[in-house]
């Protein structure tokens, strides 16, 4: 899984023209196309692919990206070894998960818990996104996931939860009372969840939560948008709320917010000194936010990535107009489309439609 949040929002274009002199196109397709959309930061949660991280991170390092990247830890080894090995890196921050609570056994969840306390990184773990997986939860632990996550004392301000969509009333009060976060997949909900989280209360209820795509979004306005419109439809018209959080609330979970839940608060998330120098210069000069009445609303609604003219990471041009400065941006979009079909083919993917009428 891949969550991915968005990084502040510029609002002038920078002066001058950017290098020109393209080299050798280096790896990492998709946090290119994160870039791309406007992402400055990509948390990876981990793969159960017998490969090493460092192909995840060898990607985020040649695009300039920012990274959270976890490893897989569910037999309680590789931990220390996995946050040692990128302590003190300047885009990459470890991060250790569990895919799902009953993935593990509830030692190995709390010790993993508490290591990444002490060393002031993330728990990745998904929790509630299924029927299923709170049904296997229940069957095998007598608890539902979140709660058992609590139970074993593993739920805490380092604590970062995918999906949430299936939350009781208790359970939201257990995250809030907790600290712990959340990452809002409004996309992935439609694609393939059994529900919707309710991030409009959450946020209410002072909930942390951050927006995520789980790899199913590459354009940063359109993530907003989405999740502003999931909350719409799941919630705000059965209750008369016309307003849903309006622009500020999903801008603002998508910067500061989405920082907080990764536990970069005090790296990056808003243009601030001290702050790494992170972020977006977009073009407001377009027909559709000519005039503008309410711009943070606006650029929820209406922006897109075709107005984003550069992304900064870490103080260093990343893109310009869409592409690399310093690297042949082309050139990889080329080896990518050659490359991806025999990928597809190796796989044994097979597309799954519904039948066609005679």
């Amino acid at each position: 899984m891949t969550n991915e949040q968005q990084g502040p929002v510029g609002q002038q274009g920078l002066p001058g023209e950017p290098p020109q002199d393209p080299g050798t196109p280096p790896g990492g397709q998709q946090d290119t196309a994160a870039a791309h959309g406007g992402f400055t930061t990509v948390a990876d949660a981990g793969t159960r692919a017998p490969v090493d991280v460092r192909a995840v991170a060898r990607g985020t390092e040649e695009a300039g990206i920012r990274c959270v990247l976890s490893k897989i830890v569910s037999k309680g080894t590789g931990g220390p070894a996995h946050l040692a090995r990128w302590d003190g890196h300047p885009l990459i921050h470890p991060s250790l998960a569990i895919a799902v609570p009953e993935d593990a056994p509830g030692k190995v969840i709390k010790r993993t818990a508490d290591l990444c306390a002490e060393a002031g990184a993330v728990l990745q773990v998904h929790v509630n996104e299924h029927l299923a997986s709170v049904e296997r939860s229940l069957k095998s632990v007598g608890r539902r996931p979140l709660e058992h996550l609590h139970h074993l004392g593993a739920l805490g301000p380092h604590t970062l939860g995918a999906h949430a969509t299936l939350l009781t009333p208790a359970e939201m009060r257990l995250l809030a009372d907790s600290g712990a976060a959340i990452s809002y997949n409004p996309v992935a909900s439609a694609w393939k969840g059994n529900g919707v989280a309710h991030a409009t209360m959450l946020a209410a209820m002072g909930v942390r939560f951050g927006m995520g795509t789980d790899g199913t979004r590459a354009d940063g306005f359109r993530l907003l948008d989405a999740g502003e419109t999931a909350q719409r439809l799941a919630y705000g018209m059965a209750a008369g709320d016309s307003v849903c959080g309006a622009g500020r609330l999903w801008l603002e979970h998508a910067t500061a917010r989405s920082a907080d839940a990764l536990g970069l608060g005090r790296v990056t998330g808003e243009i601030a000194a001290g702050k790494a120098a992170d972020y977006l210069v977009v073009d407001l000069n377009v027909p559709a936010l000519t005039p503008s009445y309410d711009l943070e609303w606006e650029l929820v609604r209406l922006a897109g990535r075709d107005q984003i003219t550069a992304v900064v990471v870490n103080g260093k041009l990343r893109l310009w107009q869409g592409w690399p400065p310093d690297w042949d941006g082309p050139a990889l979009v080329a080896r990518a489309a050659r490359l991806g079909p025999e990928v597809v083919r190796r796989a044994g993917l097979q597309r799954v439609a519904p039948a066609q009428n005679p």
